[in-house]
């Protein structure tokens, strides 16, 4: 089954549109939406009358750009992204100091997702992969059984030993507790190396997700093209819910 997401339904009204777009085409087959953001309020109204799958897409390196009453929440979400976005690597590094402050500002957000949206997310993800930064899997912040994007999937020789070593353990400790697909791609870099016809292969045989942002033009064209559409007419097609 391949499953196509569209991330940052929400961030703005662009991208919620060319999302909502794209679905209503049959071009993707679900979203993440984020909360607190510009058009997090919109989005969930259409979303809702759409019909759209929809996600969390966990925000912990972005400022709010949406009305955030919370102080706390506020003052919380700043210093994790202070810290997440300090150094290249300090999504890898943990922090106990920030304990605390991760499991708040992760339920805040599940909880404005649920108002907004009246049901809980179908799946977890994050805004540039922060779901799985090394304070939210050693804490163990998302609930067990919980649908959860896993790491980038790449063939032999595509990474160094030690980033495919990284990727396996975090992919390890996610698969004990929570349910995956079996490989994950993201289209730009799918398109550029040429890897798009490997995706629609292993989505016959296993479950693929293929992650998206169509507010990028070059991705917009390609998912409206016909030769797309006619890729995905010879796949099975589902999202997080029916995983």
């Amino acid at each position: 089954m391949l499953i196509i997401n569209a991330d940052d339904f929400g961030r703005s009204q662009e991208e919620t549109d060319v999302a909502l777009a794209c679905y209503k085409q049959k071009r993707i087959t679900s979203a993440t939406a984020m909360v607190f953001m510009k058009d997090s309020r919109r989005a969930a109204e259409l979303g809702r009358d759409a019909g759209i799958d929809l996600g969390l897409h966990l925000n912990l390196d972005q400022r709010f750009t949406g009305q955030v009453e919370n102080g706390l929440l506020q003052e919380y979400h700043d210093r994790i992204i202070r810290f997440l976005t300090s150094t290249k690597y300090s999504s890898c590094l943990y922090n106990p100091a920030l304990r605390q402050e991760f499991r708040y500002v992760y339920q805040a957000q599940v909880d404005e997702f649920m108002r907004l949206y009246g049901r809980r997310p179908s799946h977890i993800d994050g805004h540039h992969h922060t779901h799985i930064c090394t304070n939210m899997l050693l804490d163990r912040i998302i609930p067990a059984k919980e649908r959860v994007r896993r790491t980038f999937s790449f063939g032999p020789g595509e990474k160094n030993l030690l980033n495919r070593l990284y990727r396996y353990l975090v992919d390890l400790s996610l698969a004990h507790r929570y349910k995956l697909t079996d490989f994950f791609f993201s289209l730009p870099q799918s398109l550029q190396e040429n890897r798009i016809a490997r995706v629609w292969e292993l989505s016959k045989i296993a479950n693929v997700e293929l992650m998206t942002h169509p507010v990028n033009p070059k991705e917009y064209a390609y998912l409206m093209s016909d030769s797309y559409g006619s890729a995905l007419s010879e796949l099975e097609t589902g999202n997080y819910a029916s995983l």
